[in-house]
């Protein structure tokens, strides 16, 4: 009876201390999670086939996720910005006689400090697409602005059916230079300027009021709809085609001075793409008074559009997470008063690139080297996983109504029992 345990019938087999290494695959599918707990699929638990026991190590092996993300959104902070008139076209200093000219110089120069914010629509854009939506939400915000106006002053009342059989407010236009790679905004008439700097009182407005950005981490990159186009934080003051083309006469006879006879004078002209057409047959001519006397006035973005929306997301599982993770920099108490680091330790467990723009999907297991996270000793059991998506600014991201999958690759220890043979010849 020595080979039995007091407590069982069962004979005890020693353990040899050997293991082999069995690699399990789970593939998980978003729209397996309980829908009525979990209605995001962003975020989510779900109940494995199985136990899964003495876990050496966990690797994402494979993924197939939809690119239908939105790049400007009111949880992305980028669907407003504001500007401002700066001076109006007068036509009485024109001697021009028009009853609704007149109205609108009226309107503007009675309101000639107030801001005027336009949101756009949540979605993805192309370049053009981007310029004829902000052409259209200029003039119709103004177009409803000169209504209320025209409507609640009595002296002009008559104005407001010359507006709307005149087809609205149209002096805006904006428009992107293919080779430059920039958006250019201007006006047939009315000088303006971009209030870039009263993006707090687009927080306030808009984004606060909807409760949208709870767990985002705040930014000094990606502060708003201005930044995506390609301009600072610092006001943007529409100039005449005269006043932009004096400096850069200057700039150029500056350069050119050491030739003489080869001083240029650029003013009075408008203007103009030199690599082609803007829109049919205009030969690059995007900017013309429309006006007697009228000036145009624009301004061109001092960078680079930028509407690829964001490059990686970050898949958190509780207990799998791996990856340490810097935070973006913000001025705070904190970042003002110590020396250490926000960042944080194991805040994901894989970092997933995003190569492919709405609306597409994408298949992908091209991970070299693929992050892991190891065991020793091994994990027990894992039988439940907490899954989150992220962005890096702590933004959850938004699939809608598209479902997602992925592989995991599980690398277990089996044990193996003791064996002895006895060879008889």
């Amino acid at each position: 009876m020595s080979s039995f345990n007091t407590s069982t019938s069962h004979p005890i087999i020693p353990n040899s201390n050997q293991y082999y290494i069995e690699q399990k695959y789970v593939s998980i599918h978003s729209e397996d999670r309980d829908i009525l707990r979990f209605q995001q699929s962003s975020e989510f638990e779900i109940e494995l086939p199985q136990d899964y026991l003495n876990v050496q190590s966990v690797t994402l092996s494979a993924w197939s996720f939809p690119a239908n993300y939105n790049v400007f959104s009111p949880i992305n902070f980028n669907i407003g910005m504001s500007f401002r008139f700066v001076n109006a076209y007068n036509p009485g200093a024109n001697s021009f006689s028009d009853p609704l000219a007149e109205a609108i110089f009226a309107a503007i120069y009675n309101n000639i400090d107030t801001e005027h914010i336009i949101l756009i629509e949540t979605g993805f854009y192309s370049p053009d697409q981007m310029a004829t939506e902000l052409t259209n939400k200029f003039n119709s915000i103004i177009t409803n602005f000169l209504q209320n106006y025209f409507d609640n002053t009595p002296a002009y009342n008559y104005a407001t059916a010359l507006l709307v059989s005149a087809g609205g407010y149209d002096r805006f236009n904006i428009v992107y230079n293919a080779v430059g790679q920039r958006l250019w905004f201007g006006n047939t008439a009315d000088q303006f300027e971009l209030t870039n700097n009263y993006d707090a009182q687009v927080v306030s407005e808009i984004v606060n009021s909807q409760c949208v950005r709870k767990n985002v981490l705040p930014s000094l990159s990606n502060w708003g709809l201005p930044s995506y186009l390609g301009f600072t934080r610092c006001p943007a003051t529409a100039l005449s085609a005269a006043q932009v083309n004096a400096n850069q006469t200057a700039v150029y006879n500056t350069i050119t001075g050491l030739f003489p006879g080869n001083d240029v004078n650029l003013e009075g002209t408008v203007p103009r793409f030199y690599y082609g057409n803007v829109s049919n047959g205009d030969n690059g001519y995007w900017l013309l008074p429309t006006l007697p006397g009228a000036v145009v006035y624009f301004l061109q973005a001092p960078a680079k559009i930028n509407f690829m929306g964001p490059a990686f997301m970050y898949l958190e599982i509780d207990g799998l997470n791996c990856i340490d993770e810097t935070s973006p920099f913000n001025v705070s108490e904190f970042t003002s008063t110590t020396n250490q680091t926000n960042s944080r330790v194991n805040s994901s467990f894989a970092k997933i690139p995003i190569p492919s723009t709405p609306i597409s999907q994408w298949f992908d297991n091209n991970y070299p080297p693929a992050p892991y996270k190891y065991f020793n000793p091994p994990a027990e059991r894992i039988r439940k996983l907490k899954i989150k998506l992220r962005y890096h600014n702590g933004q959850q991201v938004d699939f809608g109504l598209f479902e997602y999958s992925f592989l995991l690759q599980f690398t277990l220890l089996r044990p193996q029992n003791e064996r002895k043979y006895t060879i008889v010849k």
